[in-house]
């Protein structure tokens, strides 16, 4: 499963220096470390690591002398993570759609918009059990602290915090979006049972379906 880009607020020292620079214009190493008075090994090791965080790629050669020399660039899908724009646009757009759409028509267009998110990520492998060791991954990489528990008749993540609690505030239209996300990527039954108040956590609870012999897949109807 892919992993999202990591954020600049957990870039220090150089590397936050070499993306805040990338983000004005795409560079080769020699142009940055004479910018940042570094040695060429020394930026190629800054890159190479942002490279591997998916905030950096190379975006093509530039002739210089006899030898042409790597352009990095800014990595395109790491530009989303350094707005603060989202949250607030996020909170304020469930808000009016609150105000303006039935509360039925709400709740099926935060389903779509899980099934939407869902469709973007490859389907997963494994049993159910592997399945949800994955989903787990992937919700700590979207800022939910969690841990899986077995239940009767199935399973259920408990999360020590929400990802989206700027945007929840006891709204569980925006809940329903990440059940059905998350839905889409187990295929099976996933019903949300999320704490929304003053601290939000996440919480969702996997139906086992009783004719599957190994928590096999089922389809989402």
């Amino acid at each position: 499963m892919p992993v999202p880009p990591r954020r600049l607020g957990s870039l220090k020292g150089t590397r936050e220096q070499i993306v805040i620079i990338l983000r004005r214009s795409s560079l080769t190493a020699n142009e940055i470390a004479a910018r940042l008075g570094l040695t060429h090994n020394a930026v190629r090791g800054h890159l190479a690591v942002l490279q591997r965080d998916g905030l950096v790629r190379q975006g093509g050669l530039q002739r210089s002398g006899s030898r042409p020399a790597v352009v990095y660039e800014l990595a395109p899908e790491a530009e989303a993570t350094f707005s603060r724009a989202y949250i607030p646009f996020v909170a304020h757009l469930v808000r009016v759609l609150q105000e303006k759409l039935p509360q039925g028509q709400l709740d099926e267009v935060m389903h779509l918009v899980g099934r939407s998110l869902a469709a973007e990520w490859p389907r997963l492998q494994g049993d159910l059990p592997q399945r949800l060791e994955a989903v787990s991954v992937f919700l700590e990489d979207l800022g939910a602290l969690n841990e899986v528990d077995k239940l009767d008749g199935g399973f259920i993540i408990r999360g020590y915090g929400c990802s989206l609690a700027a945007a929840v505030h006891s709204r569980p239209e925006v809940c329903r979006a990440m059940e059905s996300l998350l839905a889409e990527l187990l295929e099976v039954s996933v019903r949300e049972c999320c704490e929304r108040g003053d601290r939000p956590r996440c919480c969702f609870e996997i139906a086992v379906e009783s004719s599957g012999a190994d928590s096999g897949r089922h389809a989402i109807t």
